[in-house]
């Protein structure tokens, strides 16, 4: 079995702890936060973040991130989407030549439009950078409910060692290449579950909801197939199984800060309510910048970031999405391709 070690003891680093833990590792879990570790320490539980998900007597906590990252086989990075650029680079002088690191965070860097992977390679050259992503939320792998990701690497053979470190008889792993197209599903779906909340807010019902995932689908897919992602992670567990779990959740912290939002409360004072990172209030900022590089029409990504950072009333929002003009919904790809300038989206 292998040694490694979570950094970050969030809910989603703490379920994955135990989820390794469980499938026989020895687990290091790593936080900058001396009174998490102390909790940790104590009662071997995310008593804020994950309760009733206990952790092995044998799991080591600790605040040392020399310690943590030294002799470790794979480094799980899991702290939020914003606190990547800085953690990689406070790792980077423990990291060794080759060292495997999977990045279980979703999001982009709103400053550069770099994906969380691409921030980590640019931070600790040397690593081997992964990805796991997919429709997982924390508080149900915790407890052990059926649940299955994917794991995007560049390299075969360590796609399929990560498959066998993470795979157990509730955990269920595939593996992809395409990490460009996981990083940007998984980024975007949490822009387009603030829109599905804020409907939500609104008191709009399911034919509301089914359409913003469904259009939002189409947008993030859009984007990515232009940025080299492939159209079959868009429509696999990465992007729209993390899209459908994501906008319909109450798990979902991007769509309980979106129905807050709705209600009428501020981006500010719905993360303050939620009282955890809103991954969607930062991506959406990088997915219109994006959007704009890439001469991409991404109406429902426009109409958050108007929401969120332009005082737009999310009802007019709403309406300005449906009085766009007429569109036709499905295109060949090739016709894309071969007219990209001619396409009207």
């Amino acid at each position: 079995m292998g040694k490694i070690s979570v950094i970050g003891a969030g809910s989603w680093g703490t379920a994955l702890a135990h989820l390794l833990e469980n499938n026989g590792h020895d687990v290091t879990v790593w936080s900058c936060i001396e009174d998490e570790i102390r909790m940790l320490d104590t009662y071997h539980e995310q008593k804020e973040k994950l309760p009733g998900v206990i952790l092995s007597d044998k799991t080591c906590f600790t605040g040392d991130l020399k310690s943590a990252l030294t002799d470790k086989d794979v480094v799980v990075l899991a702290v939020p989407s914003p606190f990547t650029r800085s953690t990689s680079k406070s790792m980077a002088p423990y990291i060794r030549q080759g060292q495997i690191i999977v990045n279980v965070a979703k999001g982009i860097e709103e400053s550069t439009s770099m994906t969380l992977s691409q921030i980590i390679e640019q931070e600790i050259p040397r690593a081997e950078v992964c990805v796991l992503s997919g429709p997982s939320h924390a508080e149900e792998v915790g407890r052990g409910i059926p649940t299955t990701i994917v794991v995007g690497t560049k390299n075969k053979d360590t796609a399929v060692y990560l498959q066998n470190i993470f795979m157990s008889d509730v955990f269920r792993v595939y593996i992809s290449s395409d990490i460009i197209g996981i990083e940007l599903g998984a980024a975007l779906k949490n822009v387009v579950a603030l829109a599905a909340g804020i409907a939500d807010g609104l008191g709009y019902g399911d034919n509301t909801k089914a359409a913003l995932i469904t259009r939002g689908m189409a947008e993030i897919t859009r984007l990515g197939i232009i940025m080299g992602g492939r159209i079959e992670t868009f429509y696999g567990l990465s992007g729209i199984g993390d899209l459908i779990v994501t906008c319909a959740s109450m798990h979902s912290r991007n769509r309980r800060a979106g129905i807050l939002i709705g209600k009428g409360a501020t981006y500010e004072e719905a993360m303050k309510e939620v009282n955890q990172v809103v991954e969607g209030v930062y991506a959406a900022k990088a997915g219109l910048k994006l959007a704009k590089e890439h001469n991409v029409t991404m109406p429902i990504i426009e109409q958050v970031n108007r929401v969120l950072f332009e005082g737009a009333s999310p009802k007019e929002a709403v309406g300005e999405l449906m009085v766009r003009e007429k569109k036709v919904e499905n295109m060949d790809i090739r016709t894309l391709y071969r007219n990209s300038d001619n396409v009207s989206w």
